[in-house]
């Protein structure tokens, strides 16, 4: 029975698939691939997709740290990657200092300072006038941030923390997409 040699590397752990693997990655001349091959066919590989539902009643920075350490935590996931994606056109993500809450207004009054909600050039204006400037603070800022996990953990530094930024002045309910691999 003729078997392709790329068949052969899938499937359960069988001296003939090891052999296979040897074969490969000799044959195209990826010295390490093969300890690398050995290093993931040997580790289970967990994933997990949730959502977080964050309520925003003004604009500003909103943290929600807390809540990803949670879903970091049920995911099992002991060594990847964290991402985390915004669903929506008028607020963004970011990571931030969440020591002295001066810098988030700062920053906040900074953002406001340079895109304004009196500009005439507005077209886009019938959510009313905080709509377009907060598409353009999206489009200025983060929809989606990768942290990545260490030991479990969240690789935050000491003041780190994590931030949607909601750029409309009513807020409203928005939802985050936790992606753990």
């Amino acid at each position: 029975m003729d078997v392709p040699l790329r068949q052969l590397t899938t499937g359960p752990y069988n001296p003939v698939r090891l052999y296979a693997m040897r074969f490969l990655c000799a044959f195209e001349h990826y010295e390490t691939s093969f300890y690398l091959l050995l290093r993931f066919y040997n580790r289970k590989i967990r994933l997990m997709n949730s959502k977080i539902l964050i309520h925003t009643h003004r604009q500003g920075l909103h943290e929600f740290t807390r809540e990803v350490t949670e879903a970091v935590s049920k995911s099992g996931v002991a060594e990847g990657i964290c991402t985390l994606f915004i669903q929506h056109t008028s607020a963004s993500l970011l990571i931030q200092e969440n020591a002295d809450p001066s810098a988030r207004r700062d920053l906040e009054q900074w953002l406001n300072r340079l895109v304004r909600e009196d500009d005439p050039l507005y077209t886009h204006t019938l959510e009313g006038p905080d709509d377009m400037p907060a598409h353009i603070k999206a489009a200025l800022t983060c929809v989606c941030l990768t942290i990545p996990l260490i030991d479990h953990q969240l690789a935050l530094g000491s003041w780190q923390g994590i931030y949607l930024w909601e750029h409309r002045r009513q807020g409203g309910r928005r939802s985050v997409v936790v992606h753990i691999g």
